[in-house]
This record gives structure tokens, sequence and C-alpha cells, in this order.
């Protein structure tokens, strides 16, 4: 029979139950999604990249030192596996790269201890043959720099500790050698105001800043950074430095004579690499900000903001990170790894950007102030302010239960706590820690077990105990409790003692340390009787 249309129960329809909430993440900021909008590409089939760098004029190639080779890529190629120009002429690996202020030579130092001067300008076939060799460091060469402001020196440094300034055009020889440092000398950077300025780091813990102007080699200001300094670089505007060391970055004040600024330890190891990049390709200078960019050994690549001392954004890589550099024009990052792998990353420009007329919603580049994109804070009369999750921090307000931290019990004092009386003395002696083993007999003399334990040792057991009664019971700390117990273990084991060579053995050497012990008693009594009439008669006086 069919039912009728009109029933007085209502339809009903189930509902499969919601088991697990649907995970929120969290919503990324403006800065964020600008440093996620690089596209990244791979260059690989190279070895470990210490240094990149790239070219100040357009279209900013960028060069990479692998092995003993220089490749020059141009980031508008696709695909990049194969670089415009490739520089072989090196007899060690090239450790340290740098462009002259107009792009159109490179210097590289290698681990010869050689630098040289390349002509990248002037295409492939002219820059495969040096303009410059210059030779004067003894170990291999770490640091070699073109100023910013100056295209006729070069800087250069290396594990001789010596810093040295060479004017590219008038020799093979420098024009200046400071000697200030006291170990390696691994990174520095130019002043981007002053051309006769520059610092450098160095492995015995300083960054030194330099004045060509000044003949000697004192600094005219030194910091210790508190570690083995791996990079340097100033920040734009030129009072300031930013260097790399252990797992911190550290910004200091150079206007006010090295004063430390800030400290972020956003690495879980070594820091390797420091860079600058800017945010915005407009003349600008105040929508323009600057961020620091660093690469550690722990893969991640963090981006600071210096102007209010927070890491901005962070980005994992599947391998140790060496180098790091971000091009003029805001539009390429390139990194570096142990594994010989560079990651490029692209982003596109808008054209609204490029030709100057960014409306107020396309200008995604203009970053707000941090405290206004920080996680909304709920309170007790939001429904999600209970479902925050175990990630949520507390605020300053709350009241924080903390658990108990869950103590890590030894193997004795487990066996203590079952009850294992013979197994806890056992486990103890073998041990051969004196304070523990004197602890485990006190308990085991409160518990009224010590003689049951004595008496149930086996041969092999037994041994372990004459020989701790024959190195402790001499020790004033010990005797109390281990002559006594030396005495009970005699009379006890007698018969098992009398049957075994070894247990005699132990017996005799345990009596010999006695009676030297009781000899060297008797001498300090006989001093102390020498000594007593002598000190009451300065007494009286």
């Amino acid at each position: 029979m069919a039912e009728p249309l009109h029933s007085s129960q209502p339809k009903t329809f189930p509902v499969k139950p919601k088991l697990k909430p649907k995970p929120r993440t969290q919503n990324q900021t403006p800065e964020s999604k600008y440093w996620s909008s690089f596209k990244n590409t791979q260059i690989q089939n190279l070895i470990s990249v210490p240094s990149l760098t790239f070219s100040p004029s357009s279209p900013h190639p960028f060069a990479a030192a692998h092995s003993a080779t220089v490749s020059i890529y141009k980031p508008q190629n696709d695909p990049l596996d194969s670089p415009t120009t490739t520089i072989t002429s090196f007899k060690d690996v090239v450790s340290s790269l740098s462009f002259r202020s107009d792009g159109r030579l490179l210097a590289a130092g290698d681990l010869s201890g050689l630098v040289q001067v390349f002509d990248v300008g002037g295409g492939s076939a002219a820059a495969r043959s040096a303009l410059r060799r210059l030779r004067s460091h003894v170990r291999p060469v770490r640091f070699v720099h073109y100023p910013k402001l100056q295209r006729l020196r070069v800087i250069s440094a290396g594990d001789d500790a010596l810093v040295k300034v060479w004017d590219v055009a008038a020799g093979d020889s420098p024009v200046m050698e400071l000697r200030g440092h006291r170990d390696y000398v691994r990174c520095g950077d130019s002043s981007p105001v002053n051309a006769d300025t520059f610092i450098t780091g160095s492995y015995d813990h300083t960054v030194k800043l330099w004045d060509v102007r000044v003949g000697d080699s004192k600094p005219a200001i030194e910091v210790n950074h508190g570690n083995p300094v791996e990079d340097v670089v100033f920040l734009p505007a030129g009072g300031m430095v930013a260097t790399a060391g252990g797992n911190s970055v550290k910004f200091w004040d150079l206007i006010s004579g090295g004063k430390l600024v800030c400290s972020m330890e956003g690495h879980n190891k070594t820091v390797t690499s420091l860079c600058v990049g800017r945010i915005g390709s407009g003349s600008d200078e105040e929508l323009n900000q600057f961020r620091v960019l660093s690469v550690g050994l722990d893969g991640y690549m963090k981006v600071f903001d210096y102007s209010s001392m927070k890491v901005t954004h962070s980005m994992r890589f599947p391998a140790p990170l060496l180098s790091v550099a971000y091009s003029p024009d805001c539009k390429t990052r390139v990194i570096g790894t142990s594994n010989g792998i560079i990651y490029v990353g692209k982003r596109k420009i808008k054209e609204e950007e490029i030709e100057g007329r960014v409306s107020e919603k396309s200008l995604f580049w203009r970053i707000r102030p941090l405290e206004h994109t920080e996680k909304k804070v709920f309170r007790p009369s939001h429904f999600r302010y209970f479902q925050r999750g175990q990630g949520e921090k507390p605020s300053e307000g709350d009241y924080l239960i903390m658990r108990p931290k869950k103590e890590k019990l030894r193997e004795h004092d487990k066996l203590l706590k079952n009850f294992r009386h013979g197994e806890a003395l056992v486990s103890v002696l073998e041990g051969k820690n004196p304070g523990n083993v004197l602890a485990v007999m006190e308990e085991l003399v409160s518990r009224k077990k010590l003689m049951v334990c004595v008496s149930n040792l086996d041969a092999e057991k037994l041994k372990l105990l004459l020989v701790f009664l024959r190195k402790y019971c001499t020790v004033p700390r010990y005797s109390g409790l281990l002559m006594g117990l030396a005495r009970k273990v005699l009379e006890m084991r007698v018969d098992e003692i009398r049957g075994s060579e070894a247990l005699r053995a132990h017996i005799r050497n345990l009596k010999r340390s006695i009676e030297e012990e009781i000899k060297i008693q008797q001498s300090l009594q006989e001093i102390q009787g020498i000594i007593s009439p002598l000190l009451k008669i300065a007494g009286r006086r």
C-alpha cells in the first residue's frame, strides 16, 4: 500500500557527522605573498656554489662560482641551463666574485691566492682571458670586491689574515696592505655613501671598518660578533651594517661607534651569506623598503625587516645553502647550495608597475606596517576563541598552567622502585660512581636489606664489591659506612673467600690499603704533636 501524501511524521535525512574540524591555514601577510610570488627554477649539474653576484647594469646578469669555473647567466633566458659566458682560466676553486659598478669587469679570487679581472662586457670570447692577474696572497683568497663608488680599486682578503687594496690600472702590486685581523678574513663590503671606507669580517670574531685615507693598519671602528664572521653587508643608508656568524644575524650602528642594535637568531645552524633586497621598483625611495636576506646550513632563507627588527618571511630548501643574491631590479633572487644546484626565483612585473601608474589596489609590493598585519586576537566572547589550537601563543594577561616535567630515573633508581635490591646494588657497582654507590647502600641500610644483598652475591659480583671497598674504604667521606661493611663481608663470606684465590687477592689488596692508611694517620698524628706546642707558643705572643 502506498504511503499517504501528507504524513504526520516529518521526513528525516541522515547527515554524516564531522569527526574532525577542517584545518585552517594562517592567512599570508602581503609581504609573504610578495616573496612567495618568486617562481623557482633550478640550474643543476654544478658543484658547490660558494659565491653569487648580480651585475649592477641592465639587464642584470648574474655570475656563479662553482669549482674552478665561473658561469654567467641572463635571467631573461628560458631555459637557464646554458650560461651565456663560461670562464675556465682558473687553476683552483673559485671562492669569490664581484662586478664593477658599470658591469663591464668581473673580479674573481680562487684558493690558489690569485685574483683575476675579466672583461665580461666585450663578449664571451674576450672574457676567457684575464685582463689582470693580481698575485700577492700566499694563501687562499676568500673575498674579492669592487667598491660601489670606485671603479679603479679592487679589495681582496684571504686566509693569510691580510686585507689588500689594488689599483687595477696602476699595476700588479697592491697599493695598501692592512694587517689588523688575527685569523682568516672571509667577507667584506664597501660603503654605499663613501668611496674610501669598507668593512671586513674575519674568523677572529671581529668586523673592522677601514678608511683607505689612513695609511696605517688601525681600523676606524671594530665590533665583536661573538662567532666566526661568515658574511657582512652595508645597509643602504651607509650608517649600519649587518653581520652573520654562528646562527645569528646582528645589526650594528656605525654612526654611534659600533653599537649593537639588534641580534636575530632565526637560523638553527650557521648563517653563510647575506644580501640586501629591495621591495618595489619605483624611483621614489619612500615607496621602496629594504630587507636583509640570509641563508644558512639549515636550508632556510630568512627575510629580516631591520626597521621593525622582525623576521617577515621564511622559506625552506632541501640542501644546505651557501650563497644568496638579489637583482637590483627586484625581479630575480638566486640561491646557491652545497650540492651544486642554483635556485633562481623570478617574479613578473605588472605593466602598471613598469609604467609608474600603479593604482592603490594593484600596488601589491607596497607593504603595510607589520603591526597592521598581525594575527587578530580573539576574545572569550568570540566562537573561534575556543578553537585556537595548541599553536596559539598566550597573551599578557593569561595564566599559564605548566605540566610538571617527568623525571628520568636512573637504572638503579628504577630497580629500587621495583624492590629489586640485589640488582640495584650490582647495577650501581658496575657504574663506578662512588656517590651513587653510597646513596644506594644507605637506602638499603634504611630498608634493612644491605646484608641480605651482600649474602646473595655470587663470586663475580663479590669481586666488584671488594674492588670498590679497596678503593674507597679509606676515603674520609665514605669510611664510616664502608669500614663496617668490609668487616661484615669478611665475617659473612669467609668460606667463599678461603676457597677462591681471586677473592683472597682482593682481600690482600684491601688489607694493604688499610695498613697504608694507618701509617699515614700515624705520621699525621706525629706531625700534629710537633706543631701543636709551636702553635701554642705563637698564640701567647
